[in-house]
């Protein structure tokens, strides 16, 4: 069980390159590949009951994938708040521009 949250860490690890470097398919990839270790996580049921070093052990790692997360999170936000504001200006200049359009035919 340790080692699937091993791997998700790295996956998110990976993931937290790949926003920063504003890879944004590659960050796709392995939010699915995430997906995939975390659905064997809720699986497996029950979860072993660990000794304290491994849970310890357990514990440290949630809270590194949940930092990876974290800035992720800010990375990713951010890059979707602006490309809102593109859309958003986009679809308005479309909206002049046909308004504009449909007063020269008449």
């Amino acid at each position: 069980m340790i080692m699937i949250y091993k791997a998700i860490l790295a996956t998110t690890s990976k993931m937290l390159i790949a926003a920063q470097n504003k890879e944004w398919d590659e960050l796709v990839a392995l939010e699915k590949e995430c997906g995939k270790l975390a659905q064997i996580l809720i699986n497996e049921n029950p979860q072993p009951i660990l000794d304290p070093e491994l849970l310890q052990n357990k514990i440290k790692i949630i809270h590194q994938i949940l930092d990876d997360d974290a800035q992720i999170r800010a990375i990713t936000e951010s890059w979707m708040i602006r490309l809102q504001d593109m859309l958003y200006a986009n679809g308005k200049a479309r909206c002049l521009q046909q308004a504009y359009q449909s007063t020269d035919h008449t």
